[in-house]
């Protein structure tokens, strides 16, 4: 992955071979990040400090088109079911989660940005370089901007379901579901499925 710099008053007249040079100094804001490169990372902010994630790989995007999939056939139509959102939860706080269940009014507001209060779910699938994020801070991040329901789904051997549901401002320890057995859930809405599905290819 491209070593991530902010651009500096000398930087512009170094060279940046194998560097990407960012705009702006930190504390970032979400108006900086709308500046940067698509140069194939994904940046995320917290607090005004970057998260950069590499481009998702194959199994990780194979999850959540099937997720996608399961979930389409249980969802009411007034739900949208979205990936890759741009979530602004304040001038310094920006995520960008895997997927998300948000209200069909919401695609009428903002073009470019969800707001918390406009999603029901938030969906993380676990990487090596991103799993201590998603099972920390990124549940805590979304807790505190009060998302009613957060899964993390760990690829890591077989895939493990890990759902998480607000109380007060705060998520209550996951409920685990592993690959073999159907998980019947009902937040955002009623819906069950097996997480090894997750990784079997389309048929």
């Amino acid at each position: 992955m491209a070593t991530i710099e902010p651009k500096s008053e000398t930087a512009a007249d170094e060279p940046t071979t194998g560097r990407t040079v960012l705009p702006g100094a930190p504390p970032f804001t979400v108006d900086d990040l709308l500046k940067f490169p698509d140069d194939g990372n994904r940046y995320e902010l917290c607090n005004g400090s970057l998260l950069v994630s590499p481009a998702p790989k194959k199994l990780h995007q194979l999850a959540l088109y099937q997720l996608q999939r399961i979930l389409d056939e249980a969802a009411p139509p007034e739900l949208v079911l979205l990936s890759t959102v741009n979530l602004r939860v304040s001038a310094h706080d920006l995520y960008i989660p895997d997927f998300v269940v948000a209200t069909e009014e919401s695609l009428h507001t903002d073009e470019l940005m969800f707001s918390p209060e406009e999603l029901l779910l938030a969906v993380e699938v676990g990487s090596p370089s991103t799993s201590i994020r998603d099972e920390g801070f990124k549940a805590l991040a979304y807790a505190k901007a009060g998302i009613p329901a957060y899964w993390r789904i760990d690829l890591e051997e077989e895939p493990v379901l890990y759902v998480y549901e607000l109380d007060d401002d705060r998520y209550d320890a996951p409920a685990v579901h592993k690959a073999g057995a159907v998980a019947h859930l009902t937040t955002p809405f009623p819906v069950g499925f097996d997480p090894a599905v997750l990784i079997r290819g389309r048929r």
